[in-house]
């Protein structure tokens, strides 16, 4: 299994709330530079289930954590020990929140992030999730601050986006494509560009995704921490899981002329309209030039 396979079963097992699938695919291995915050949610799950060998795995991503002091790896360092019952847990209120998500609308281009998350079930809006749901009528403007609902998220630009480049550039070990590279972010359309580049030799530009993907993640958590939240594990999540889509109910969205399956949760079906909802974060991310 390849890097990116690896990942990918990764992020299914995680995402799933498969705690022994984490553990087996991390066994023996661990977790590369590129995954500590992805898999770190997956063995805080497998630890709260009792899987064989979580604990010890749990104590090697602390230490791992602590070594690399990226954004969001002590908050989550803080959790994995309070997990194992070596420290004190936090003071944060568990809510079921995509991290991948909430760096979606926390960095970018300041005209189209920005948006809110729905504490009662972790959803994550979009600004044009929200202007869509307030253009349609299913959400009313008098409860559109309501703070017992409502975790406004302020878009923080691309600047950290900029900086993740320039770490990435360090990390090249041929030299020409690293001028190359540190040559395509100086000009206009700096993301567009690197990107290009990258994308002429051989996985680098799934590195690129893997590594900027692990930064804007653990920055997510960090924010998260910051306003008074830790992310629920996905199999503590049963109270907050979205109901199915209802296959039988379409309707065409506004202008946009898209038809849409109407989601129960207004949330989901309003990303959906907005075409937010199944994009890798990398394409969510309209950073500015």
């Amino acid at each position: 299994m390849d890097s990116e396979e690896q990942r990918s079963a990764l992020r299914a097992a995680v995402y799933g709330g498969d705690g022994r699938a984490v553990v087996d695919l991390l066994r023996g291995v661990g977790a590369d530079d590129e995954s500590l915050q992805l898999a770190g949610d997956g063995v805080i799950a497998a630890v709260m289930q009792g899987v064989d060998g979580a604990t010890e795995l749990a104590r090697e991503f602390v230490v791992a954590l602590r070594q690399r002091g990226w954004g969001g790896d002590d908050e989550l360092a803080d959790q994995l020990e309070a997990q194992l019952g070596s420290r004190p847990a936090a003071m944060l209120r568990g809510l079921p929140v995509d991290l991948e998500e909430l760096g979606g609308i926390l960095e970018g281009d300041p005209l189209s992030v920005g948006g809110r998350i729905d504490i009662r079930t972790g959803a994550v809006w979009p600004q044009a999730a929200i202007d869509y749901a307030l253009e349609t009528g299913e959400e009313d403007e008098d409860s559109a601050d309501d703070p017992e609902r409502w975790l406004a998220v302020h878009g923080e630009g691309s600047r950290e986006g900029y900086r993740d480049m320039e770490l990435f550039i360090a990390s090249v070990e041929d030299p020409g494509r690293a001028e190359r590279l540190a040559i395509a972010i100086t000009a206009r359309s700096a993301f567009r560009r690197f990107k290009d580049e990258l994308a002429g030799w051989s996985g680098e530009l799934e590195r690129w995704h893997a590594f900027s993907e692990e930064r804007q993640r653990g920055r997510a958590r960090s924010w998260l921490a910051a306003v008074g939240y830790r992310v629920l594990p996905v199999d503590r999540r049963d109270s907050f899981e979205a109901q199915p889509i209802l296959p039988a109910n379409r309707r065409h969205c506004g202008r946009a002329s898209r038809v849409v399956q109407l989601h129960p949760d207004p949330g989901r079906r309003a990303q959906m309209a907005a075409g937010r909802a199944t994009q890798h974060p990398e394409q969510r991310r309209r950073p500015a030039s």
